[in-house]
């Protein structure tokens, strides 16, 4: 059996340069993101730059408005590439259709070689083909039996070719050989040719099927390593062969099989179905189908942050050997390395990605959050008269928010009074000792105003009412719970002076107020 073997170590003798070569079908997975992430972080690692192409050659499959959201989600994630349709740079054309006529000269270098040959069989001969055999394979097994330059005569060739008889290019995988590599992740692998299809290369309108043009765009483009998904793996014999027969061994990329992005319970790859049955997002950004007229939330509008989303993907099948888990995108690339990705597939946990996003809103300074909160307040109809009470808000409450969507409900109340109070809560403990303890901390707070006071600092807020629970022979823990939910309507929130102080004394009286009248009616 005759053997070709690539040994690909991972030289750095030239410059890297890594490419992200998306197809413009639709919104883009996290899985997709993430194999934008290991790119990014492996170029700047190693000073070397990172190209966007855009594979499109496809294009019954082409979704309008697809390249512009692939653009618009690395513009948020700050996953910026060196070259791409939007940057320029000097192996444009970055989208694959504008190279259309390039590729034909390497599809025609292939015939003439006697590794590639026509195939003029209509769709209605392939499909009465896939009846008759089940899992049909247009390959050594079955291409005699086929309308191809194999299998006719020379002059029928020349008659179907010059009467411009539509037709595709087809590699002619060789048989009984053994294709190997070694990929930098995955180590070792091979392949049977006699398990591979003779893959089309150059459809009937002229364009490349993805096989023959990432070969001749990443020669072309000048790739050193080229990181993909693990399901791309079955590809890598044809793409290997493709190498060998237009380009030479020796110029090939080094492959990287990433490992899959899998279902929270590890039984196979998450998709967009998966996150639409389980609730959680599954793409970057929202996406709308501009065929359907659905749209796909987005961990950016479920309320993620930029940084949060790239950690969290970073870390699906990669650390650095330590436990520690929050990193910056500088810390990222200069600890990334392809020996500290795993092989396995790395499970998805929702919960997990919103305590990245925690940690990240708690490190995040007040002022960068503002602008980011206050979209979900407009969109709740409250009004922000003056930006740095909501930066001073946004410090009292980040610390229990997972998520940016989270910030109305945590604090709403520090804009606008409570529309519903949990007095329920309060009830089954409530007496006249409480009610002329409350009706006494209004008439205290109120005189303070009738003195010109309008706020009063948290500590000097708590000294006065333990005071005044002293007085009243009461004990603190006990009003503490009715006055958080004077204030705030509910069981939650910051510190309850600090909310006193926040939202003054004319509302702390008015809510405390209206709260001991619905006691009181009740």
């Amino acid at each position: 059996m005759n053997i070709i073997f690539v040994k690909m170590m991972l030289s750095m003798d030239s410059k890297v340069r890594v490419r992200f070569a998306p197809s413009p079908t639709g919104g883009l997975h996290l899985g997709g993101v993430r194999t934008v992430l290991f790119n990014y972080l492996f170029a700047k690692h190693h000073k070397g730059e990172f190209i966007l192409r855009i594979e499109d050659t496809d294009q019954t499959r082409f979704v309008p408005g697809a390249e512009q959201y692939i653009q618009d989600t690395l513009a948020w994630c700050g996953l910026i590439p060196d070259e791409s349709p939007l940057h320029g740079g000097p192996y444009g054309p970055y989208r694959q259709s504008e190279r259309k006529s390039m590729y034909k000269q390497y599809a025609d270098t292939l015939i003439e070689q006697g590794h590639a040959y026509y195939a003029f069989d209509t769709p209605e001969d392939l499909d009465a083909k896939r009846k008759e055999i089940p899992n049909f394979q247009y390959s050594r097994a079955h291409r005699m039996e086929m309308k191809n330059s194999i299998s006719l005569s020379a002059e029928e060739v020349d008659a179907l070719l010059k009467n411009n008889t539509p037709h595709v290019i087809r590699i002619k995988v060789p048989e009984n050989e053994t294709v190997s590599l070694d990929d930098v992740i995955r180590g070792h692998v091979s392949f049977d040719t006699n398990m591979v299809d003779d893959k089309v290369l150059l459809k009937a309108d002229g364009m490349p099927t993805y096989h023959l043009a990432v070969v001749v765009d990443d020669h072309l483009m000048k790739i050193t390593h080229a990181f993909r998904g693990e399901e791309w793996l079955p590809s890598a014999p044809v793409h290997v062969l493709l190498w060998k027969y237009l380009f030479g061994l020796d110029k090939m990329p080094k492959w990287a099989h990433l490992p899959l992005i899998l279902k929270p319970d590890g039984n196979g790859k998450l998709s967009k179905r998966d996150g639409e049955r389980l609730g959680f997002p599954v793409f970057a950004m929202d996406w709308t189908d501009p065929n359907t007229n659905t749209t796909t939330i987005g961990f950016k509008e479920r309320g993620f942050l930029p940084e949060a989303f790239v950690n969290l993907l970073a870390m699906l099948g990669w650390n650095d050997g330590t436990d520690k888990e929050i990193y910056t995108i500088e810390e990222l690339i200069a600890g990334f390395s392809l020996d500290r990705v795993h092989k396995g597939g790395a499970k998805f946990d929702y919960e997990k990605a919103k305590w990245f996003n925690a940690e990240w809103i708690k490190k995040t300074e007040n002022e960068k959050l503002a602008p980011l909160v206050k979209p979900y307040f407009d969109e709740a109809k409250i009004e922000i008269h003056d930006p740095n009470y909501l930066v001073k808000i946004i410090g009292l409450v980040k610390e229990r928010c997972h998520l940016l969507t989270e910030f109305v409900a945590q604090s709403s109340f520090f804009f606008t009074a409570p529309t519903t109070i949990d007095t329920a809560s309060i009830a089954p403990k409530w007496d006249t000792k409480k009610h002329a303890f409350f009706t006494a901390l209004a008439a205290l707070y109120a005189s303070k105003i009738t003195n010109g006071i309008i706020t009063v600092p948290s500590p000097d807020l708590e000294v006065e009412f333990k005071e005044l629970v002293a007085k009243h022979e009461l004990k603190a823990g006990e009003l503490m719970l009715p006055f958080r939910i004077m204030l705030v309507g509910g069981k939650f929130g910051p510190g309850v002076f600090e909310i006193a102080e926040a939202i003054e004394l004319k509302d702390t009286v008015a809510r405390i107020e209206k709260c001991l009248q619905i006691l009181s009616s009740n």
